[in-house]
């Protein structure tokens, strides 16, 4: 007579059901769907945070080039040739430095009187008031300067 070899008990239990997969590839599927949204809404509000230091680094070098030479500069790259700033900052939202140049609003004091961004930045959906973070970009009201360093002179 001769014995079969039986297999242990359980043996054939060793890997996962393909449900337990599934509930698994599920709770990783919704994890990701929270996450995910969240990465990229920190990115774009990096992007505009950066995007209102750099308008505000190009305002108040417009503000000191006016304290020194009672008139705008004509074009950006004055800012850079007379040292006010060691580059034209790079727009984070175009990856470019093409800020949209505001006119004085007398034209014998210069062409730059105010800088804005060619894309304004995203709408902060984390606030409830429903006011653009790139609202600060408005032209300042006609009255000298940009108003950037307006309580320093």
């Amino acid at each position: 007579m001769r014995i079969l070899k039986s297999r242990p008990r359980g043996a054939w239990q060793r890997g996962f059901t393909m449900i337990e997969l599934i509930v698994v590839m599920a709770v990783i599927a919704l994890l990701l769907s929270i996450a995910v949204p969240r990465y990229f809404l920190a990115l774009e509000r990096g992007k505009s945070q950066v995007q209102q230091q750099n308008l505000t680094l190009l305002r108040e070098a417009i503000d000191k080039y006016y304290g020194d030479n009672a008139r705008y500069p004509d074009q950006l790259e004055d800012l850079v040739s007379k040292r006010y700033l060691r580059a034209i900052p790079i727009d984070p939202m175009t990856e470019a430095a093409d800020w949209e140049v505001i006119a004085a609003p007398d034209p014998s004091l210069g062409n730059v009187y105010d800088v804005q961004s060619t894309k304004p930045a995203v709408r902060d959906l984390s606030s409830s008031s429903g006011v653009e973070s790139g609202a600060q970009d408005a032209a300042p009201a006609q009255g000298g300067t940009t108003g950037a360093t307006d309580g320093a002179r």
